[in-house]
């Protein structure tokens, strides 16, 4: 099976795939009419394709295997947990999933999953979290700091327990600072080297065994980071020397997808070539939590056009729905696709440029600047592109104006 995304050849847009193009002038996912779904129900619409979600998961598992490297594979929750979703997940019986709360973790466990499935990796932990965490003792538990391996061993002494390193070399999308874990720029992310003796006499303190090593440097990294990020998983398993105890390195997430025409696709090829040289011969597990690879392109934000308005050189599009609903091209910058549910005219060469703007009262809420788009009118529909991971698990109520409808389409 092919490691790359599926792409039709003859497709007109960037973006489009076998499940995702205009079939008769209109916008389909997966073989629905994506407006026509929005018709449906009052407001905006997240929509997510169960199938896309599926062949992701596949394609990293075929990756993963092609390394000859025993592997798991954890979902990360807080890219989108959406209830239906995670219980397509959990059905499938092809992944673990990754929590950072104990919220998630309640949710996951309820959603089908078992506790020895589950990795929890999260930061400032309470001790009103450890509780609940430590009441499960099949969960790996990953420690973020010294603190963190103390609290524990004062709780359930003799544990075995998980460490998080920050390996000082990061790898993301574009190398964004806002989407670095690791770097010159200390993180509250992981222990240090310089920190190291202490967690290692503070687990040993309280007779704790140390048995996953778990390191994350990133997020959105493409082909064109992926020599940032072995030098990076490099520097992480300069850790590994001193656990003798360790059976799985969990190397994080963080894996990629293109936002804007010229992103060319992460090579998962490469990828798991580079794994395959990095743990030859150490005989451990390989662990790997990706999130946003496995929902961000099976998912799409409707936003219902609301006015179409001239203020002076700038031709704006307003819609129902703001950046409190996907907030990752405003907190991020990261590009965002509006495409028309319903062109009226597929002429690219005139279409003309549009800010596309939201509802909230902020000057932050604009979805796209000086976008190529078809003539849009007042109750047409548009759709953004790569909603499916971190857009409603982001969301909030600013301005009283969190309300929305989620949608699993079918395998």
């Amino acid at each position: 099976m092919s490691l790359a995304p599926a792409t039709r050849p003859d497709a007109g847009f960037w973006w489009a795939r076998d499940d995702l193009d205009f079939r008769d002038g209109r916008l389909h996912l997966a073989g629905h009419d994506v407006g026509a779904l929005a018709e449906t129900v009052e407001g905006p619409l997240h929509l997510y394709s169960a199938a896309r979600i599926s062949a992701n998961l596949r394609r990293v598992r075929d990756a993963l295997a092609g390394t000859g490297l025993r592997s798991r594979l954890y979902y990360a929750m807080k890219a989108n947990r959406y209830e239906p979703l995670l219980r397509h997940l959990a059905k499938g019986g092809q992944c673990g999933i990754d929590v950072c709360s104990p919220a998630e973790l309640d949710r996951a466990l309820a959603c089908g999953f078992a506790a020895a499935d589950i990795s929890f990796t999260g930061t400032g932990v309470s001790n009103r979290d450890l509780e609940r965490l430590l009441a499960h003792p099949d969960l790996t538990i990953n420690c973020d700091g010294v603190g963190m391996i103390r609290r524990i061993g004062e709780r359930a002494p003799g544990r075995a327990i998980g460490v998080r390193v920050n390996p000082e070399r990061g790898a993301s999308y574009g190398g964004a600072e806002k989407l670095s874990y690791a770097g010159d720029v200390a993180t509250k992310f992981g222990i240090y080297r310089e920190q190291w003796p202490q967690a290692l006499a503070m687990a040993r303190a309280h007779g704790l065994t140390i048995t996953s090593l778990h390191f994350h440097v990133g997020c959105g990294y493409l082909t064109r980071e992926l020599d940032d990020w072995d030098a990076a998983v490099g520097a992480g398993l300069a850790f590994l020397d001193d656990l003798p105890d360790v059976t799985t390195v969990n190397v994080g997430g963080g894996l990629g997808l293109p936002h804007r025409e010229g992103d060319a696709p992460l090579d998962l090829g490469r990828w798991a070539a580079l794994l395959a040289q990095r743990f030859a011969g150490r005989g451990v597990t390989v662990a790997v939590e990706p999130g946003d690879y496995i929902v961000k392109d099976a998912g799409v934000l409707v936003l219902g056009v609301t006015d179409v308005e001239q203020k002076r050189d700038v031709t704006f599009v307003s819609v129902d729905g703001g950046f409190n609903l996907a907030p990752e091209p405003a907190y991020y910058e990261l590009p965002c696709e509006p495409v028309a549910c319903a062109p009226r005219s597929f002429e690219t060469a005139a279409w003309k440029p549009v800010t596309i703007a939201g509802n909230i009262n902020e000057a932050l809420d604009i979805w796209a600047h000086a976008q190529p788009m078809p003539e849009l009118r007042e109750g047409d529909r548009i759709a953004l592109l790569n909603a499916g991971g971190y857009g409603s698990s982001m969301s909030s109520n600013h301005c009283m104006r969190g309300e929305f409808t989620e949608m699993l389409l079918p395998a």
